[in-house]
């Protein structure tokens, strides 16, 4: 089996020089051609990216390729553990197909195979399923070093705030603040709302005896002890196998289904062209499409369904909802309608909630951001409250206002997170989608940059006289005789 830690640094250094030159062919990074601003609080960007992750560097990328190039990525990690992938995420290997090309923007040395390619070698790729989790990491590592993408690391974002005359403050939780003109929020799965714990969870038991899959988990405390996971989606089965392979002694994994999962709806989107052309379906058409994409919980993967299922410990409870919990000498108590199960520790599989009033950066703008329920009328027995939180957003990722006079309030803010699936389908955090969205949020963050100059752009553009033709009729008597 291939070493895939042991990277072939010579062919790595070809593929990079190669980068290079195809950059320089399609003329990337070129001067701005933005206005500069100024602001007595200090230097303005023209973008502010929340969120180091893949969203954030490769719309980092495909703005420098727009030539706008005074940007500024902040993170609130530190640097190389951007995103869930070194974090909380436990599954082995992404769920994706390994030929996909989310975040290239075409350019052929800069696409994961080649990547990959050059690190562990060709037969390597062919060899591969899926791209393992770490390695995945890896090529983002890279791809920030490679690009040179300005990212700030260790700065957490606790408020965005109006900071007039068109600009926003980007205020971190260390006092200070980032002017930007426009505001992107990178913000992954969760960033645009919460993780969610069911009522029942946090009225009933002690918070150091339950975590959600997408917080850090100490297994090692865990060893041989026994453990429920509520949930049946990816990510119940992601960590039903971490739990038991850092000696975990019995998992017990409880689904309200009857039956596993078996449908994953984001397959037939890559397939039949859904990922790029959903923007152009109707509002209600969207609705139905989501509330359909929505009831389908997302399969694991059949190699870590298979890995989880095949340790001794495992356990899977179908029919299976937790009726009541309880905290009972020193142990959690599960009731289901089948049994009673007592636990030293349990995992929320439970998903998240998309709405912009969970977010606390956006607490000064939330009550002015439309949602689908504020805009799109359906009849009652289709009203979904998951979709109807989601932000209404543009064409081009950006917020609306619910009310007209709340506009200026909003331009220049864009959500390319996650709370995105309904208005604008598989985009931003699912990688599925980011090949179509990337460039469509890049478009729209650059037209509003040159229409909000549009005035001094054009009386420049009217009164530009700089001479290019330097050639005179009638020739001068020198110029004649010497052609003579």
């Amino acid at each position: 089996m291939t070493d895939l830690h042991a990277i072939d640094t010579q062919a790595l250094a070809a593929l990079e020089a190669e980068l290079a030159r195809q950059l320089a062919l399609v003329d990337c990074f070129g001067p701005d051609w933005t206005r500069p601003r100024t602001a007595p609080q200090g230097h303005v960007h023209d973008v502010v990216i929340v969120g180091g992750g893949q969203s954030g560097l490769a719309a980092a990328f495909g703005l420098r390729r727009e030539r706008i190039n005074n940007i500024l990525v902040l993170d609130e990690n530190p640097e190389g553990f951007e995103g869930p992938w070194e974090t909380y995420a436990r599954m082995i290997t992404l769920r994706t197909p390994k030929g996909l090309t989310p975040i290239d923007y075409g350019i052929p040395a800069l696409t994961p195979q080649a990547w990959f390619t050059a690190c562990f070698g060709a037969a390597a790729w062919d060899a591969l399923d899926k791209v393992p989790r770490g390695v995945w990491m890896e090529y983002l590592r890279w791809y920030r070093r490679v690009l040179n993408l300005p990212v700030r690391n260790n700065a957490k974002v606790g408020g965005i705030i109006g900071a007039g005359d068109g600009l926003y403050g980007v205020e971190l939780e260390d006092g200070s603040t980032v002017l930007a003109r426009k505001v992107v929020l990178a913000t992954g799965i969760q960033g645009g709302g919460e993780w969610h714990t069911p009522a029942m969870i946090r009225q009933s038991l002690p918070r150091q005896t339950y975590a959600h899959t997408s917080e850090p988990i100490d297994f090692s405390r865990l060893q041989g002890k026994r453990i429920g996971i509520l949930g049946g989606g990816a990510s119940a089965f992601d960590n039903a196998n971490w739990a038991l392979g850092e000696g975990v002694g019995e998992v017990h994994v409880f689904m309200r289904r009857k039956v596993l999962p078996r449908i994953n709806p984001i397959r037939f989107m890559e397939r039949m062209g859904f990922t790029a052309r959903y923007p152009a379906l109707s509002d209600v058409e969207k609705y139905r499409a989501m509330a359909a994409f929505l009831s389908h919980n997302q399969p694991p993967t059949n190699d870590t369904f298979n890995r989880a299922a095949s340790w001794p410990g495992f356990a899977l409870h179908l029919a299976s909802p937790w009726e009541s919990v309880a905290y009972e000498d020193g142990q959690v108590i599960v009731t289901t309608p089948h049994d009673r199960f007592a636990f030293d520790f349990v995992i929320l599989s439970t998903g998240l909630v998309s709405d912009p009033r969970l977010r606390p950066e956006l607490a000064a703008l939330a009550p002015h951001i439309a949602l689908w329920g504020d805009v799109v009328a359906m009849p009652d027995g289709e009203r979904n409250p998951l979709i109807d939180a989601h932000p209404y957003l543009g064409p081009a990722f950006e917020f609306t206002p619910r009310h007209a006079a709340d506009a200026p309030l909003l331009h220049g803010l864009f959500a390319f997170n996650y709370s995105a699936l309904i208005s604008l389908g598989l985009s931003a955090s699912a990688l599925s989608g980011m090949k179509n969205a990337l460039p469509r949020l890049v478009r729209g963050i650059a037209d509003q940059l040159f229409l909000d100059d549009r005035e001094e752009l054009l009386a420049q553009f009217i009164a530009y006289d700089e001479e290019e033709f330097m050639g005179q009729w009638p020739r001068p008597a020198s110029v004649a005789e010497a052609a003579a």
